[in-house]
Parts: structure tokens; sequence; C-alpha cells
């Protein structure tokens, strides 16, 4: 598991600086299966979760929304029938965070359990 998922997301303020461009390289390292895309303009960090079916689909939703809700970083999450997307980004910074790296890794050990 990646060492990214022992750590704890930090305040970000408005004026945060996005992710620089090597340390985003080296933490996309810690969560491989991760892509990186630009949708209205903000870089995000996406991944496709595949499920059995809708059922499971959805316990890994609340899972992922419990996550976001203790650490009060929310990511944008796509239910559908056998699969959840999972986009993270820093809405005040319009863009990449630190932030959104450990929340990745999260994301894929809650998947994992």
């Amino acid at each position: 598991m990646s060492s990214l998922t022992g750590q704890s997301c930090e305040a970000c303020r408005a004026d945060a600086p996005k992710i620089a461009e090597q340390e985003k390289i080296s933490l996309l390292r810690e969560i491989p299966d991760w892509q990186t895309v630009e949708l209205d303009g903000e870089e995000q960090l996406q991944k496709v979760f595949k499920f059995r079916n809708f059922a499971e689909a959805q316990a890994f939703t609340n899972k992922v929304g419990e996550l976001a809700e203790a650490e009060g970083h929310h990511p944008a999450i796509l239910l559908e029938w056998g699969k959840v997307t999972v986009r993270w980004w820093t809405h005040k910074i319009g863009g990449l965070h630190k932030n959104d790296f450990i929340m990745a890794a999260r994301t894929d050990a809650a998947y994992a359990n």
C-alpha cells in the first residue's frame, strides 16, 4: 500500500500552490492506476473501479463518501451498474494538491478492503 494512506490532508487555502510537476510525477508512482485528466480547465486524478453489481458499487461509493467527509475533502463520484468513477482535485485551487494524492491512495485502500 502507498505511504500516502497514512498521511492526513492539510487545510487548503485558495492561494495554496498547485502541486509542482516533479512532485506530481513522484506521487503518481504511488498511485499507478490513477490517471490525470483535465476537465473544465482543471487537472484532476481519475480512476474507474469495477464491481460485480450495483450494490457493491454503491457500498464502495458510500465508503469513499465517508472518507471524504472525515477529511473535509470531497471528490466527484459517478456510480453506475458495476463501476464507480472517482475524481479527486482541490476545488479551491482549481487543480491538484498533495491532498488529492492522499485521498486517491485512501480510495485504493478502501477498494482493497
